[in-house]
């Protein structure tokens, strides 16, 4: 038996909702190889917008999941989708809160838990892990996935000024705080220097979990006279990772002849924002090209990226502190990546390194047709990218686990005050 760690996650199966929760899973799956044992804290299933059921081996064998219960503001004491501003403070799911502190202080008597990490971007979260520390003096390790800045609601006032003013708590209290990429880390030391010293701040990305892996079928050898498929799979957004750009160079690709449906199919997976990229689709004449085909689940996906010729990406200078968790799962397929990034952002560098990726700019269009046509040119001549696997396998979801062990260690060792709260606690 390791040490007992909670884990404090809102994102957990059944959560349908991205792919939040594979963060948490993969930490979970491989913290007990350097001596941690996961205890999951989560919500009920009511408390999420989709669901989708478990699939056999999702949730690794031996992690003991425990749910509380939370209401949304908006879906359980909203009238019409709106709701009173203050019941979001800090976010939608602060109901959640005090049943989490009180079925928390069970497990960690329980249990015999020696350190406690939580993960945003549910801010709740992360006031329910200050408060377990808060009481029980134990070692807390705060997981920011994504930079407040750009994840609060920024319609909300009530909700903006209550999570920057939890994120200075957090930042002060928590024994360390961890980000999934450089810039998003640099952010923070910039706009909190207090936290930045003394080594209090670590990047830990978000990775791929070897495991989903091993049971994919062998690609076939693509059949000759078959179109080119190019895959994106995963939300969209209008602002930031816009593929209205990337349309216009496609529609003037076909204009020039260069591309037809004969030669190129394009998928955009869950984009999220059908109805409005269907209506710019049909506009350009391109909707022999492009398809938006709905959500699957999470191996299905895997597949499907698994038999596409390439994998699209886009990512836009508004998001280039932020890497999408999607763009580990493309490294370890291993197909060439068409990647509409900003040049400077977190993403491009990645890329840059592991290698495998076109990286085009995200609005000129101009470029963007230049690019793709030499993409596609490479992609039947056997020519296109690869990256490195040697580089790859740094980033899977275990080495990004050991270096989390590695804190956790740490802050045990410097907590001496949490020792005496542990021999108080009953064994059970």
């Amino acid at each position: 038996m390791g040490r007992a760690v909670l884990m404090i996650a809102f994102h957990f199966p059944p959560a349908a909702m991205g792919s939040g929760h594979l963060r948490t899973l993969g930490f979970a799956r491989y913290l007990p190889e350097f001596g941690w044992d996961p205890i999951v804290l989560s919500a009920r299933a009511l408390a999420y917008p989709r669901t989708a059921p478990i699939a056999a081996g999702v949730i690794p064998e031996g992690c003991e999941v425990y749910r509380t219960l939370a209401l949304d503001a908006r879906r359980h004491l909203g009238i019409g989708g709106k709701y009173p501003g203050f019941l979001a403070q800090p976010d939608r799911w602060a109901s959640w809160w005090p049943a989490a502190v009180a079925q928390g202080l069970r497990l960690i008597h329980r249990h015999r838990v020696q350190a406690i990490w939580s993960t945003y971007p549910i801010m709740t979260a992360h006031c329910i892990a200050r408060t377990l520390s808060g009481i029980t003096k134990l070692p807390w390790i705060a997981d920011f996935r994504d930079p407040v800045t750009s994840s609060v609601e920024a319609q909300n006032l009530f909700s903006v000024a209550s999570q920057q003013r939890w994120e200075r708590r957090v930042l002060r209290d928590a024994k360390r705080a961890v980000f999934t990429t450089p810039g998003a880390m640099r952010d923070c030391a910039e706009r909190h220097p207090e936290a930045g010293r003394g080594g209090r701040l670590a990047v830990i990305g978000n990775g791929y979990d070897e495991a989903a892996f091993v049971d994919l079928p062998r690609v076939a050898s693509r059949t000759e006279g078959r179109p080119l498929m190019l895959l994106h799979s995963g939300l969209l957004y209008p602002e930031g990772r816009n593929p209205v750009p990337f349309f216009h160079a496609l529609a003037g690709l076909k204009s020039a002849g260069l591309v037809g449906p004969a030669l190129l199919k394009v998928v955009l997976r869950a984009s999220g924002w059908e109805a409005r990229y269907q209506q710019d689709i049909d506009r350009l004449g391109i909707a022999d090209l492009v398809s938006l085909a709905p959500p699957v689940g999470n191996g299905e996906a895997l597949v499907e990226q698994a038999a596409a010729d390439g994998l699209l990406l886009f990512q836009g200078s508004k998001f280039d502190r932020q890497i999408p968790a999607k763009v580990y799962e493309y490294l370890r397929i291993g197909r060439p990546v068409f990647a509409l990034a900003g040049p400077e952002g977190d993403t491009a560098s990645l890329l840059r390194d592991a290698g495998g990726a076109v990286i085009a700019p995200t609005e000129d269009v101009d470029a963007i047709a230049q690019q793709l046509s030499e993409f596609v040119l490479a992609l039947r001549k056997g020519q296109a990218p690869r990256a490195r696997p040697e580089v790859v396998s740094r980033y899977s979801r275990r080495e990004g686990t050991a270096v989390l062990a590695g804190v956790l260690d740490q802050a045990l060792r410097l907590n001496p005050s949490g020792e005496g709260f542990r021999r108080q606690s009953p064994a059970r």
